[in-house]
């Protein structure tokens, strides 16, 4: 038995392993591997792994782990400065969506709480994924990331509400008993208060103590046993396991020890809970799945579709801002990993046939699949679906160019008001130099026009409207877009219709220089680049180098078109390629020891097609060679260019 359970976790743990690492190199969440090694080794396919009690038990401490988790993320404060979005939106969409499946479900013939399990499963979104997927690609605190995670913590709420309920359901019964539930409810509420006093109380003084032993190991257990207590407290009152630990989360949640305890429990969640989604795995039965899949096809598709609609509705009637509320709606469209364990709950107490719990699962899986692909391209779906059904986004209300700019002459137009167009304007306006701006972000239009600014909404890569901003009549235009492609796309179009327009450009790095100058760029500035530059004046400042030599180097560098700060020597870390995908700059000393093939010839014979950074010559060092230099023995020769190109000119150098 136990050589049996070690096989089965062995087993379990090193295909997770193989999973995720492939998972990750098409970028796709841990969880997805997880879940897949679950249908893989499971009992419904090749049958090595037994969904066991054992595995089971371990499963379900990982889901208390992670509602620990999410309990330390619960933040009073924080629920207050969103009370709005969280209560007002939160509680919308989950009525919302919940209303419309037990209807759904009830027409089919389910009995309620059958119906109301499978609402509460599907509600619900993946919190894991959906924040993980934000975070990465910076959108957490962006309108719509906003939106998305106010909707999510009060998903967590409900979710607390569920924990609660399907106990109460009972086994083979087909009615609510609103005695028993309120009774439930009332029961659950009471032990809220009392871990929450028992926290506040007496926990504190724990950890205080135990943090004055200066003991890791220590620290860590006492986490555990406050989690597991907890956990053991509330099922022992017939409620989820799961709720104890979301109440012991929200104990310490307030507590200075918060960032040590969640720095201490990932471990143990993260692993415990891939064995919980391996589990879910395991209970996904692919003939069933084959045999119906049409029926999960057509049922992933309309709660992708439903649910982004009914989100999307909710934020629109509570923001009046139509593409972020896509946008939001778009991100939440799927099913989450809170709906595994109310299944799973649901199936213990028999309240769902083993047929329905892994069509559900497989609904709620697929949904997942598609969530990373949707988050990536919400931007573009949600101007498409606007532009489809020739709606805008109340763009009445905002401001648009009109005939007051018809008499506006040599002034600067910004297109986009994020952080670097705020940060301009700030300068040009004590100045008394004149400037229009132009941004794509409703919310951020609203709220400068309101303080007064001269802001327009619209697309600044549209030449229409920044010809109505007077572009032929401009001073400057200045495009400080996030992205570069954007810039690449606006500029092509602006030297095509206002060719005499000077253009600054603002880039995060220099991947795509040479092609916004190519385009016609009158400069390009690199943040990263300057950046640079500002540290080495600063160093120079401090070692008393003259402020004009220091003006001169930086003057230099600049008119260079950044030259000196291109490549770097390349560890064995370093990515080759940009992230556009382009081959990066790298920097590669070549020393030319006796009988090769470089000493003798001059640079411009050897026709190298790279560029030559210097040349160190016993101690001295001929920085930026012309081509009539000419190469001796021993000399160390700084290669600069592509890997491609570098690797073709040492070979010159070295064999001809």
């Amino acid at each position: 038995m136990e050589q049996g359970f070690f096989q089965q976790f062995l087993t379990i743990i090193a295909s997770a392993v193989v999973a995720i690492t492939l998972f990750r190199r098409v970028q796709l969440p841990p969880i997805l591997a997880y879940l897949g090694v679950g249908i893989l080794l499971g009992p419904h396919t090749l049958g090595i792994v037994a969904n066991d009690a054992t595995i089971h038990l371990l499963s379900e401490l990982g889901v208390v782990f992670l509602l620990f988790m999410l309990g330390l993320e619960f933040s009073l404060p924080r629920m207050i400065a969103m009370r709005r979005t969280v209560f007002g939106l939160g509680s919308l969409q989950v009525v919302l969506t919940a209303a419309l499946i037990i209807l759904v479900a009830w027409l089919l013939g389910m009995p309620l709480p059958t119906s109301l399990v499978i609402a509460g499963a599907l509600a619900l979104s993946s919190t894991a994924i959906v924040t993980r997927e934000l975070i990465r690609r910076n959108e957490i605190n962006a309108v719509h990331g906003r939106l998305s995670v106010g909707i999510l913590i009060f998903q967590d709420l409900a979710a607390v509400f569920f924990l609660i309920v399907v106990p109460t359901l009972g086994g083979s019964q087909q009615t609510l008993d609103s005695r028993e539930l309120v009774t439930m409810l009332l029961q659950g509420s009471a032990l809220l208060v009392a871990l929450l006093v028992f926290g506040r109380t007496v926990l504190p003084m724990l950890f205080n103590e135990v943090a004055k032993s200066r003991s890791d190991e220590l620290f860590v257990l006492t986490t555990l046993v406050a989690a597991l207590a907890a956990a053991w407290l509330t099922h022992a009152a017939g409620l989820s396991m799961a709720l104890g630990g979301f109440l012991a989360g929200m104990m310490l949640g307030e507590s200075r020890y918060r960032h040590q305890l969640e720095a201490d429990i990932r471990p143990f969640r993260d692993v415990l809970l891939g064995l919980f989604f391996v589990s879910v795995g395991m209970q996904l039965d692919l003939d069933a799945l084959l045999e119906h899949l049409h029926w999960v096809l057509a049922t992933t598709l309309a709660l992708v579709v439903v649910k982004a609609g009914l989100i999307a509705i909710a934020a629109w009637l509570l923001h009046r801002d139509s593409q972020n509320a896509l946008r939001a709606g778009i991100c939440l469209s799927q099913g989450g990993e809170f709906g595994f364990a109310l299944l799973a709950l649901a199936f213990n107490h028999q309240l769902i046939s083993s047929e329905l719990h892994a069509l559900v699962i497989a609904v709620i899986i697929l949904s997942m699949l598609t969530t990373p692909i949707l988050i990536r391209y919400s931007e573009s779906l949600s101007r498409l679906l606007l532009r489809f059904s020739r709606s805008t986004q109340r763009t009445d209300h905002l401001p648009h160019p009109t005939d007051e700019l018809e008499d506006l002459s040599d002034h600067v137009i910004l297109c986009g008001y994020g952080r670097v167009g705020q940060v301009i304007a700030r300068f040009l306006r004590p100045l008394q130099i004149p400037y229009v701006t132009i941004d794509n972000d409703p919310l951020r239009v609203q709220e400068a026009a309101m303080a007064g600014e001269r802001i327009f909404y619209g697309d600044a890569r549209r030449t229409d409207l920044l010809k109505s901003l007077g572009s032929e009549r401009a001073r400057l235009m200045i495009l400080t877009f996030p992205d570069d492609g954007d810039a690449l796309k606006a500029l092509q179009g602006l030297k095509h219709h206002f060719p005499e327009l000077p253009v600054l450009v603002r880039t995060k790095d220099d991947g795509r220089l040479e092609q916004l100058q190519q385009a016609g760029a009158t400069e390009v500035i690199p943040e990263a680049l300057e950046g640079s530059l500002m540290l080495v004046s600063h160093v120079l400042t401090l070692l008393d180098v003259p402020r004009d030599a220091i003006e001169t180097r930086i003057g230099r560098v600049r008119e260079e078109r950044y030259r000196l700060l291109h490549g770097y020597y390349h560890g064995g870390q370093s990515s080759k390629l940009d992230k556009h995908g382009a081959p990066a700059q790298v920097m590669h000393p070549v020393i030319l020891t006796p009988g090769s093939h470089g000493p003798g010839h001059s640079l411009g014979e050897l026709e190298l097609k790279v560029d030559i950074e210097s040349i160190r010559r016993d101690d001295e060092l001929l920085s930026m060679p012309d081509a009539d230099t000419r190469l001796q023995d021993n000399d160390i020769v700084i290669l600069r260019g592509t890997v491609t190109e570098v690797e073709k000119a040492e070979s010159r150098l070295l064999a001809g």
